[in-house]
Order: structure tokens, then C-alpha cells, then sequence
């Protein structure tokens, strides 16, 4: 996944200079990937979650400012008129959850979520809908991790720093659920044109 963020970013930069055509919330996922990468997409579901306080499932748009301010994705007074206006179709002035989460990964093919999810199922081995460190065991290998070969970690903490690479920074909590997973990759589904290619990926990844 790694080895492929560069090449995302730059289509995304393309994307971003070509974008007079696009839809606000394409040109938003766009500008979103480049700045967080795959975990963009993840990282402002969580947020939604953060500024929620009072658990009612959605936002005002000043709640929603607040939040896109501190990811760092810079826009225009107009263009969050028109992310926002895009987003809340029933024009309540808030923003749901449910459409928010549809609007902002937008489609994955069937194909694609059939691999993102087997490769979950994969790693969910009790079937709960969490992956947490013992359900790694002989399914992640880290034996080959630079910090496990220099004996600076152990086994469990290789396994926490997988776990916590589908988390942002200050809200690790050493699982990860469905949502979360599939979430992470509609952030890279955005940048991969071909269904061949995102096989491919997945596959080599997971070994699936």
C-alpha cells in the first residue's frame, strides 16, 4: 500500500488541475487523499464522530468547517457552500451521518468490495466484526519488519502498529472494525481507474 501512495498522489494532483468538471465532493475526496492518503476518507468518518458531542449523528456547518479546518483542507468560501450543499440533499442545514459516509466514499464497484471485505473476513477470524492483535496471529507476518528484524519491537507491537495504520494520530485504539477497513480503501479505490489493477493490489496484498 505504501509502495502505491506516491503514484496516487499524483493522479490526484491531475485530478485536482482537471477538476472544473467534477463534482464538489469528487474535487473534496481528491484534495483529502493527496493531503492524508488512504486514510483521508477514514480520518474525517472519525471526525464526524469527534464533533458529534451530544451523539445525534450529525452536523451543523459549522461543526462541519470545524472539522475539515482541522484536517487541513483548505477551501474557498464557495466551494464549502457547494461541498456542503452537495452533501445535505435534503437541505436540513445538517449533515447526517449515513449521507455523509455515502457521499464521501463514493461508488465502489461490486467487484472491489467483494475483495475489500473477503480481505477483512480474512483477518476477522472470530467473525465479530473487530480485528484486534490475536487475530493476526499467523495471518500478518512480522517477522520481516525492519523493527522486528533489529529486535527494537516485539511481535505484539509490530502487530499494534498495523492495527493502528487504519486509525489517525491521537485515536489509535488498537482494533479495527468493518467500517473502518472499508472505509480506508474507498480512500484508495478514489485514485485506482482500473478494476484490474485494484485486483491485483488486494490480492498481492492480502493473498486472497
Amino acid at each position: 500500500m505504501e509502495t502505491n501512495d506516491a503514484s496516487m498522489k499524483q493522479k490526484c494532483q491531475q485530478e485536482i488541475a482537471n477538476s472544473s468538471s467534477k463534482s464538489p465532493i469528487e474535487r473534496f475526496r481528491y484534495r483529502l487523499f493527496l493531503h492524508s492518503g488512504a486514510k483521508g476518507i477514514k480520518s474525517i468518518g472519525r471526525m464526524f464522530k469527534i464533533l458529534d458531542d451530544d451523539g445525534n449523528r450529525r452536523l451543523s456547518k459549522e461543526e462541519f468547517m470545524k472539522g475539515i479546518t482541522e484536517r487541513r483542507v483548505n477551501l474557498k468560501p464557495d466551494e464549502f457552500e457547494a461541498l456542503f450543499a452537495e452533501i445535505d440533499k435534503d437541505g436540513t442545514g445538517y449533515i447526517e451521518y449515513e449521507e455523509f459516509l455515502k457521499a464521501l466514499r463514493g461508488p465502489m464497484s461490486p467487484c472491489r468490495l467483494r475483495l475489500v471485505e473477503q480481505a477483512f473476513n480474512k483477518l476477522d477470524k472470530t467473525g465479530d466484526g473487530i480485528v484486534t492483535g490475536d487475530d493476526l496471529e499467523g495471518v500478518y507476518n512480522y517477522q520481516h519488519h525492519p523493527k522486528f528484524v533489529s529486535g527494537e519491537w516485539t511481535g505484539k507491537q509490530c502487530k499494534r502498529a498495523f492495527l493502528d495504520s487504519f486509525d489517525i494520530k491521537d485515536h489509535e485504539d488498537g482494533q479495527v472494525t468493518k467500517e473502518e477497513f472499508i472505509n480506508y480503501y474507498h480512500g484508495v479505490s478514489i485514485s485506482i481507474d482500473q478494476d484490474p489493477y485494484f485486483d491485483l493490489m488486494m490480492r498481492t496484498a492480502w493473498r486472497l
